[in-house]
């Protein structure tokens, strides 16, 4: 095998387990479960809506964004409950901290879809 095959083959090996990662956030983990739920909504209302190029780019990132986060967030839990498993107050501010950055990322979704979807559930009602 030479270097380049070597390159790939580790490049596809990294996916993998990326995949797997991820598949077990998504079955594990009752937070992601439902940023996950919420993004099959969004994505059928998309479809509903006929929602344009753009609005579907800001849809896909603010969903990639919320499920990146709350992977992170479900990380930094893990490590801090394996470095120290009973209650500790700097563990506490940690995990707080993390929970917020994904508040963060929810937040910035919740306004993607509020400018997205807004104005097409009112023309609903008109």
């Amino acid at each position: 095998m030479n270097k380049e095959e070597g390159f790939i083959r580790n490049r596809l090996r990294s996916f993998k387990f990326a995949f797997a990662g991820a598949w077990a956030l998504i079955r594990k983990e009752p937070s992601v479960q439902v940023q996950a739920g919420t993004g099959i909504l969004v994505t059928l209302a998309g479809i509903y809506f006929e929602i344009d190029r753009i609005e579907w780019i800001f849809q896909i990132l603010a969903m990639g964004l919320v499920l990146s986060a709350e992977g992170l967030n479900t990380a930094i839990e893990k490590i801090s409950d394996f470095i120290h498993p009973e209650f500790h107050v700097k563990i506490g501010e940690i995990k707080d901290v993390s929970a917020g950055a994904v508040t963060f990322a929810a937040l910035a979704a919740l306004g993607v879809g509020i400018f997205i979807y807004a104005p097409r559930v009112a023309a609903l009602f008109n």
